[in-house]
């Protein structure tokens, strides 16, 4: 590990033994920063829920947006709690699970599970929460910044994933694992490249959608499940969320397994509304009016 990423390693350490709820509140101020500042990030926040909540007023979406960005303060700060107090310490944050006996009943078929992880919650707690169950592997894009991934291997320490690279030799890493009867993580609501996804509605508009996991779901008969760690008020922990996936995923027609995927993200944010990472452009795409200001597309 670099000696940058060792001190960042040793502050993370220092200030996870701050209560989870005083790092929610820094998250709370900074997220109330964010929105008096009216940045890019807010923006494309307000134009997604006029989206996802296009019956409420005015009013209604500028408390809406402020429950979100709060919520998004606090998804920041929680990671130096996280990642600080180490895999373990973290699970004792774990209050409540809901679903687990979907997840125990996918293992033991032995047919495969895929995992679709929104951009929910707390998902870095989720990954420590899945690992400790059953060897899993994520596919994910590499730091912009490498040295990151050795902080990454230090912080989870044994509960960590096999990380994949989202390319050829990834993604046949994903397959045989599949077949193998092993688990896999993947976040559904993940932004394809231009030419590798399927237009399919999400919040009753269309988007963007990726076609890798539904192909994955088609092609090796495994189990998908949504799975999300939510945030509980006032620092006192988290709730671990699985749920089925909804009929039609792994169809053979893109289209209607794309539907599927997307209605099983909706499905998960529901439950924690706020917690979703409004900002990701989803609406943006070749062929689609994009919803966002000119300068933020």
């Amino acid at each position: 590990m670099r000696i940058d990423m060792y001190l960042l390693y040793l502050l993370l350490r220092l200030l996870a033994l701050l209560p989870l709820r005083m790092l929610h509140g820094i998250g709370s101020g900074l997220g109330r920063l964010l929105l008096w500042r009216r940045g890019r990030m807010v923006r494309n926040t307000a134009a997604n829920l006029r989206i996802a909540r296009p019956q409420l007023d005015e009013a209604g979406q500028e408390a809406l947006l402020r429950e979100v960005m709060i919520e998004s303060g606090r998804s920041v700060s929680e990671i130096v709690k996280v990642w600080g107090a180490g895999a373990e310490r973290a699970l004792e944050l774990v209050r409540e699970v809901r679903g687990a006996a979907l997840l125990d009943a996918a293992l033991a078929a032995g047919n495969g599970v895929i995992i679709a992880a929104p951009h929910l919650g707390c998902w870095e707690l989720l990954n420590y929460w899945l690992c400790r169950r059953t060897p899993m592997a994520i596919l994910y894009r590499p730091p912009r910044i490498a040295a990151i991934e050795g902080l990454l291997r230090k912080v989870r320490g044994a509960l960590a994933p096999e990380q994949v690279r989202a390319d050829g030799a990834g993604v046949r890493t994903l397959y045989k694992r599949l077949a193998a009867g092993g688990t896999v993580g993947i976040l559904p609501d993940q932004k394809p490249r231009a030419g590798e996804g399927q237009i399919a509605p999400f919040f009753g508009r269309e988007a963007l959608t990726m076609v890798l996991l539904p192909r994955l779901a088609a092609r090796t008969g495994a189990t998908v499940l949504f799975a999300f760690a939510e945030r509980l008020p006032r620092g006192t922990g988290y709730r671990i969320h699985l749920l089925p996936a909804p009929p039609g995923l792994a169809d053979a027609d893109l289209g209607s397994a794309c539907r599927a995927l997307n209605q099983g993200v909706q499905n998960s944010v529901e439950l924690a509304f706020a917690q979703y990472q409004w900002q990701y452009k989803r609406y943006s795409a070749d062929g689609l009016i994009s919803p966002y200001d000119r300068e933020d597309r």
